[in-house]
């Protein structure tokens, strides 16, 4: 499997990275298998993991750690905070506070010493990020964390950290992680170009589009899909929007001789600001096929055509986007 550098850490990652998202409660509950998963995506060649402490309330991190001993060297790691871990409003966000105590605890479930990367899931708006940057470099100083990175940050606050890192002499954030796929390309107009402008790596998720794009037909029969009926709601006409082009990239898949889950992961694969692909697989005949498209390349004409179908920069649901900013979530901003 391809490599490539992570943004200016000088780590070596595979193209393609396992998201652990959907193993133990939240999804494949064998945790055995869910070993077997892992272990079968490093031996055939990813050397990324990627998990955070929210994951089914940390029962991820104790499957990747359990899968791990032995193997730790082999795996740059990384996990997240600063969603909800608990009710107490203290066990989330960038604090100081909040984030000595989840990195202990993200550690003890991996069953590490170290974290490779360490990435804030989603901002703070009650936290100054100096605050947050702070904190993180101490971890940093410390061993514990050997990079930090963050989640679903909009430009502005990606640049907002940035400058801020550069004023304070603090470690600055050398990863971004968005949602990134053929049905929401939106972050192609600002964010990825604010990534490169930084050197940022930056590890995209949700390749499939929550399974629009996996060949199979789209409901909302799972547990996670009816706690996100609008992404599938065919009475929505956005969503009538990606089913039209959904339709298309299938029979441009068939053309190409492709699964429309390789067209897929390689489209996003095939963007120069994209380091790493993270596949969220819950099953082991998903991580198989998943596996299958590590090297496969688009032609031009092929990528063309989908420009065609969803034009560059587009996101054919603008509801589907993962991040809310705050000024917009919090009505009462609105009401200033």
């Amino acid at each position: 499997m391809k490599r490539r550098i992570l943004g200016g850490t000088g780590m070596s990652v595979s193209e393609l990275t396992l998201g652990t998202m959907m193993l133990g409660a939240m999804g494949n509950t064998d945790h055995d298998e869910a070993v077997r998963m892992i272990h079968t995506a490093l031996d055939a060649g990813i050397n990324f993991v990627d998990t955070a402490d929210v994951y089914s309330q940390g029962e991820s991190e104790e499957i990747v750690g359990k899968a791990l001993r032995g193997r730790r060297d082999e795996v740059v790691l990384t996990t997240k905070f600063s969603l909800p871990m608990g009710d107490d409003p203290n066990q989330r966000g960038g604090s100081r506070r909040w984030i000595v105590r989840a990195v202990e605890d993200s550690l003890r479930r991996l069953d590490t010493d170290h974290l490779d990367l360490y990435q804030m899931h989603r901002t703070d708006p009650d936290t100054d990020v100096d605050e947050t940057l702070s904190a993180l470099s101490d971890l940093v100083r410390s061993g514990k964390v050997r990079a930090i990175g963050s989640s679903l940050f909009p430009p502005d606050q990606i640049v907002e950290a940035q400058w801020a890192a550069e004023r304070r002499g603090h470690e600055r954030f050398r990863t971004e992680q968005p949602p990134y796929s053929i049905l929401l390309r939106g972050i192609e107009a600002r964010m990825l170009p604010t990534a490169q402008k930084y050197g940022m790596g930056v590890l995209t998720f949700g390749p499939l589009h929550s399974g629009w794009l996996s060949g199979r037909p789209v409901s909302a029969d799972s547990h996670r899909r009816q706690a996100q009926r609008h992404v599938f709601d065919l009475a929505e006409p956005r969503n009538q929007d990606k089913a039209a082009a959904v339709e298309r990239l299938t029979e441009l898949a068939a053309a190409a001789g492709l699964p429309l889950t390789h067209l897929a992961t390689a489209f996003v694969r095939a963007h120069p600001a994209v380091t790493s692909v993270i596949i969220g697989p819950r099953t082991p005949q998903q991580l198989d096929d998943l596996l299958a498209a590590a090297d496969v390349e688009l032609t031009q004409d092929v990528l063309d055509r989908i420009d065609e179908i969803v034009p560059p920069g587009l996101d054919v649901n603008p509801g589907d986007i993962y991040y809310t900013h705050p000024s917009l979530a919090d009505k009462r901003l609105r009401r200033r």
